[in-house]
């Protein structure tokens, strides 16, 4: 299919370009917002992980050592975890919020230790829960 202009020369006309740009803006303007959307996801799914773990990680720690640990450096410098993992929300493993047992009811009285881990990022999730809340 091949199209001349008025000088005899082969392309596409203006008019032509237009509408493939009008197109692919279009096209892209749906696919920009739902691809931002999956990576949310995705990171909250990390999340879901990444704490579920540590949870049974905290438990077993507590079960075989009678005591709570003091800090996730304890997990993993013991072998419950190769490595403290990342809060996908916040972009790395420092900055956990570390929920600490009341000294009353702990396993070891004179060492309360951590009891729960929750993510230190105060932004809402796409189910309109605070990732701080999980």
């Amino acid at each position: 299919m091949e199209r001349h202009t008025r000088s005899g020369r082969r392309g596409f006309t203006l008019v032509e370009l237009m509408v493939v740009m009008a197109i692919v803006l279009v096209v892209v303007s749906v696919a920009v917002p739902l691809y931002n959307k999956s990576v949310i996801r995705a990171r909250e799914s990390v999340l879901r992980q990444n704490l579920f773990t540590m949870r049974a990680v905290i438990d077993e720690y507590t079960y075989d050592k009678q005591k709570a640990p003091q800090t996730l450096e304890d997990l993993a410098r013991e072998g419950y975890l190769r490595q403290i993992p990342v809060d996908p929300i916040v972009g790395n493993n420092t900055s956990w919020r570390l929920i600490m047992e009341e000294a009353a009811v702990s396993v070891s009285q004179s060492e309360p230790g951590i009891f729960d881990v929750r993510s230190s990022s105060e932004k809402t999730s796409l189910e309109g829960t605070k990732y701080s809340e999980w």
